[in-house]
Formats: structure tokens, sequence, C-alpha cells
């Protein structure tokens, strides 16, 4: 396991005996529980994999432990297989393809696409982790031009620097406390400019404008449709699963008429209803290519795909849907109905979702008819 103070106070003394409990992160360090429930830091070094003892918890904190174990550690040769000590040095390259093999097996698909995304384009570092400066952190962060992608930019090198902490790379991250102050987007679009963006959506056809289509049929997240795939259809709904949502939890949407027939008419056999043009297994890239060309002749100004979803929102408040049926709709983990409250309505208001997106399809056909 990856040894925390919780994970310590939480191990349970062996009914005879001791037992030996070791870190993940830094391997041949542990914590010996004894049968009194002794709680005592241990590491294992030299050729003969000896087994020195270093203080008992919480007298010695895990922190200074760890730095101690590694001090051995490194004071000794390694042992084959073991992994070097924080004085052993690596590169920005080799610690960052690390992460992201890391993260492929941690997290969800679309976090994991984002960080390789994020860290392969803004961080180009070509020497060793451990003397990549503050300032050449943030100097990668401010030649970002969007605010918002600046942003996103310092939570994956944060997310990366701390992964190399836990795994014994680096004693301090280089990345310095940090808060965003973002402006919340209000941006709503009005009828003349939603049905401008649907016929532009219709011109452009498969599969970037299908998309646009698919946003304003449903109100979805763009990676949960650019993820859309046939298996997810179940008679009348469509099955988000927890791995591609955004709140990590499955989400049931009705398939209203309009989104099925525009599913239909989609005639490859893919399972990837939007797959990328070179693989036939993952999505649809190139999305500030694709937007520039949607937004060609348009007089459609300063919108982004997500003020389709908040667009969606506010035409349901307007067709008169209660908030939590449209919170339920736009599947958000937080609302009306949070907290305790959703812990204890289980009720799904599928009827009630069912109702509001086939009011909404039809208002807007009348509108782009």
């Amino acid at each position: 396991m990856r040894l925390t103070d919780l994970q310590i106070r939480k191990l349970r003394a062996p009914k005879s005996g001791q037992k030996t409990f070791f870190d993940s992160t830094l391997p041949g360090f542990g914590v010996r529980v004894s049968q009194g429930g002794a709680k005592s830091f241990v590491v294992m070094y030299g050729e003969r994999r000896r087994l020195k003892t270093l203080g008992r918890y919480p007298d010695l904190p895990l922190a200074d432990a760890r730095r101690e174990a590694k001090k051995i550690q490194s004071d000794l040769p390694l042992v084959s297989g073991q992994v070097q000590s924080v004085t052993s040095l690596v590169s920005f390259d080799e610690a960052r393809n690390n992460f992201l093999l890391d993260s492929k097996r941690r997290n969800k698909v679309s976090t994991y696409q984002e960080y390789v995304r994020l860290l392969s384009r803004y961080f180009h570092f070509d020497q060793k982790l451990q003397t990549v400066t503050r300032h050449q952190i943030m100097n990668a962060v401010g030649a970002v031009r969007s605010q918002s992608e600046s942003q996103h930019a310092f939570v994956a090198i944060r997310t990366l620097m701390n992964w190399c902490i836990r795994n014994g790379l680096i004693d301090h991250s280089p990345v310095p406390p940090m808060r965003f102050k973002i402006r919340s987007r209000s941006r709503i679009l009005n009828d003349g400019e939603l049905k401008e963006v649907w016929d532009r959506a219709i011109e452009i056809g498969y599969p970037y404008g299908d998309i646009v289509r698919m946003l304003v049929l449903t109100g979805q997240r763009r990676g949960e449709i650019a993820n859309l795939r046939r298996s997810w259809l179940d008679k009348d709904l469509i099955v988000f699963p927890a791995h591609i949502t955004k709140n990590g939890r499955e989400h049931r949407l009705p398939l209203t008429p309009g989104t099925a027939k525009l599913i239909a008419e989609i005639d490859h056999q893919h399972d990837l209803l939007f797959p990328s043009r070179y693989d036939p297994d993952k999505p649809l890239n190139g999305w500030p290519k694709c937007k520039r060309e949607l937004d060609i002749g348009l007089q459609v100004t300063g919108f982004t795909l997500h003020d389709l979803r908040r667009t969606y929102a506010s035409s349901l408040a307007r067709l008169g849907t209660p908030i939590h049926v449209t919170e339920r709709i736009l599947n958000h983990a937080s609302g009306i109905v949070s907290g305790v409250a959703a812990v204890y309505n289980r009720y799904s208001y599928m009827d009630e979702m069912r109702d509001a997106c086939h009011r909404y399809e039809k208002w807007l056909a009348s509108l782009c008819s």
C-alpha cells in the first residue's frame, strides 16, 4: 500500500508476532506492527536485504521516516530491482512518461488524454527533473494565451510534480501555490443565433456538424458526445457509463426521436459514432480547427460549444421545466437536490426528464424549421 498517516493509523495489530506493511512508493520502506499494537518504521537495505528499525510511530513522523529511509538506501549499493533514491537523477521526459503510464491505469480515459495533451503541448524541459525551476514552470504557464487553458495546464504540471514527490523522485515541488480567478461565463445564444448555428452545423455535416447538432439536441458535455457509442443505446435511453461522465456517475438520458434519427443517419458501422480519422477506437480530435470551420460565415460571435449547454438549460427553463429535472438531464452532481437530500432522494425523475426532452425537441424543430 501507499503509506499515509491515515493508513498507518488504520493498521490493526496481528493476533501474534508482528507484521510489516511495505510502502508502494518507496520499496524497502515500511511500518512494522507488533502484537501489542506498537508501530515502528523499518527500512530494508544492502545486498543481504537487512532490516533496520528507524523509530516508533507517531514519535517519528512519516515524512521524516521516509526521508531517513531514502538516505540509508542512497548511501549503500543498490540492490537489483530496487527503486533508486531521490539522489538519482531522471529526466523530465522520463518522469512525465511514467506519470502518464500511471494515469492511464488509474484515471478515466478523458482525464488521461487531457494530461497527455497539456503536458506534451506546454511543458518541454530537456533536462533532469530535479533541475526544473519554478521560473521555468511559470514561464510555460504564462505563455498559454487562454486563461482557462493556462489554469488547466497549471493543474496538470502541479499534479505531475506531486506524483513525483509521492514516488520519491523529488523532495519538493517547484510548482508554487497559486489560485486562478476565472470569471464565470454567462453567454446564452438567442433564438436567432441558435438557429444560425444549427443551420451551419447541417451545412458542415458529419462528423463535427453532427456533434454540434447533438449538443444542441441533448445539452450534454462535449466529451460525452464525442465518446458516444452505439453500445450505449438502450431502447429509448442513452446510458453514459460512469468512466466517461464528469462526476463519475452513470447517466441515463432519454433518447428523443430527433436524436435517434440523427444517430441512425450515421452510416458507418463502428461502435464509436464520431471516431478519429485515423483510429476508429479513438474519438474525434482537432477541436479548434473544427470550431474555426464552424465559425466561417456565421454572424454569431464569441460563443463556445459549452455555451450550447447553457442555452439548452435556459431553453428548458423557458418551457417551464423544473430546475431539479433540468439538473438531472444535465447530470449535475450538485444543485437543488444535493448533499443529504440527494442520498435519500433516489427517484430517477425519468418520466419528467422524458417529457421535458420531448417538449424541448418540438420547440427546437419549430424554431429551426
